[in-house]
């Protein structure tokens, strides 16, 4: 006959007892319940407010409309793949720049940095669609590249700096020069510890780019907003946002998925594992020592 030994409290929080584990379940019912009850009261507001009739759903049937919604995917993960690209390379170089020895390219690099993050996005696209008259899609990549590679350059310095000191010391001591101590020792360390850090800005990047239909350029959001303001489909504008919103949550989630895949890949790599070292054995002993 085994006996059940009672859970011991730990460092962090104590186990609770009974009387509490019935009450964190009460409030697990209770909360439970009014998520059941909101959501059905949203459902309800649909029906009532006709979002569900066909006249409003008709449109995603037809061939033109497809297309449309398609076009504007292409593009918005076009602009996505150019700002992504070139945020990384900025954020590189800004991020190198302010780990300067020299003080002249730490400060003018810091200066970009600040200015940069500080300034809204939707400023820098309309000053560069408006005041320098560039395309739609140049400006709104710009933009988001002025923006995010700021930001990632001040990930990648943190990154940078947060390896032990003793990485860079040994790799100095074998005489290797900063710019190879930041290439093959410091960066490849920091990049897996910024990873997450770097695919929430991507993130925040990819949905940027539906400030693209504030200047016109033919992204997912704009061909949505197109159909939505038709006035033969009677306003679909909810079931547009219905269409639109998990497209949207999806992109987000696969670029999520693609960073957990490439971090459990660097994992797997037989270069990052660790060396078995063989144990200390009595060696030849040094000259004049017993």
């Amino acid at each position: 006959m085994t006996t059940r030994t009672a859970p011991s409290a730990t460092a962090l929080y104590d186990i609770p007892g009974p009387a509490t584990r019935k009450r964190h379940l009460l409030y697990g019912i209770v909360s439970t319940a009014l998520i059941l009850a909101l959501l059905g009261w949203v459902v309800y507001l649909l029906f009532d407010t006709e979002q569900f009739t066909s006249a409003k759903w008709t449109p995603f049937e037809y061939k033109g409309i497809q297309e449309l919604l398609l076009r504007g995917l292409g593009n918005t993960l076009k602009a996505f793949a150019y700002a992504a690209v070139l945020s990384l390379l900025l954020g590189a170089v800004l991020a190198v720049g302010r780990l300067s020895d020299h003080r002249a390219v730490r400060w003018i690099a810091t200066l970009l940095v600040e200015f940069f993050r500080a300034m809204p996005v939707l400023v820098m696209i309309f000053f560069i669609f408006v005041a320098l008259k560039v395309q739609p899609l140049p400006a709104l990549v710009t933009g988001l590249t002025l923006y995010n590679g700021s930001v990632l350059a001040e990930v990648f310095r943190t990154g940078i700096l947060s390896v032990e000191r003793g990485q860079s010391e040994a790799a100095y001591a074998l005489g290797l020069r900063k710019t190879q101590v930041t290439r093959f020792v410091l960066a490849p360390q920091a990049v897996r510890a910024m990873l997450p850090t770097i695919i929430s800005q991507l993130v925040v990047a990819l949905k940027d780019t539906s400030l693209g239909y504030l200047i016109t350029y033919e992204e997912f959001l704009h061909a949505g907003k197109l159909i939505a303001s038709n006035l033969d489909y009677d306003l679909p504008f909810i079931p547009v946002v219905m269409v639109i919103s998990p497209i949207y949550i999806g992109m987000c989630m696969l670029l999520s998925w693609f960073a957990t895949w490439v971090a459990k890949r660097e994992r797997r790599n037989p270069k990052m594992k660790a060396v078995e070292i063989a144990p200390a054995e009595p060696g030849t002993l040094l000259p004049g020592v017993q």
